[in-house]
């Protein structure tokens, strides 16, 4: 087996990522309104928002950068760092944390090496906490990819990770 980096490939991918988010901006050009969409879109092509990209969508759309970093820290939907292929959500309201809310995120942190906010390094996990997930009677809860888990605890945690590569 081969292990050796196809730099051609990844240099292709590259540019058509990049070709890709210059489409999708020029098709924004006269709808400066729909910030919110473009960085959504944006957002959807990469994962989070690269700095660079938001720059390139204040310089094309002709809107302040001041404007364009306002609008993508103002929503918790947006990220301005890599995020996983997964996302993991931790309850830690009252009902969640009086049962083990905080063992499940110590437990990341132990042995996936991820505090709340961020990604492991292999981009597999980003881990966030809620203050409330409203399905207090299942804790504690964890969601992941929008699913509910309920009741989880540090070995089932385990169990439930192991379906996401």
């Amino acid at each position: 087996m081969d292990n050796t980096l196809d730099l051609a490939a990844i240099q292709a991918a590259l540019e058509s990522s990049a070709a890709r988010v210059e489409a999708l901006i020029d098709s924004y050009v006269d709808k400066k309104e729909q910030l919110i969409s473009l960085l959504q879109d944006i957002q959807a092509e990469f994962n989070y928002l690269p700095q660079e990209t938001l720059v390139k969508v204040s310089r094309k759309l002709d809107i302040p950068l001041s404007q364009v970093f306002s609008v993508a820290t103002f929503f918790q939907s947006f990220s301005l760092k890599p995020r996983g292929r997964h996302t993991i959500t931790v309850c830690l309201g009252t009902a969640c944390h009086v049962k083990g809310g905080q063992r499940l995120v110590d437990k990341m942190a132990r042995d996936y090496k991820v505090k709340p906010g961020d990604t492991t390094r292999d981009e597999r996990f980003t881990l966030e906490t809620a203050n409330c997930l409203g399905c207090c009677a299942l804790g504690p809860v964890v969601v992941i990819d929008g699913k509910y888990e309920g009741q989880v605890t540090p070995s089932k945690l385990d169990k439930i990770l192991k379906n996401y590569e």
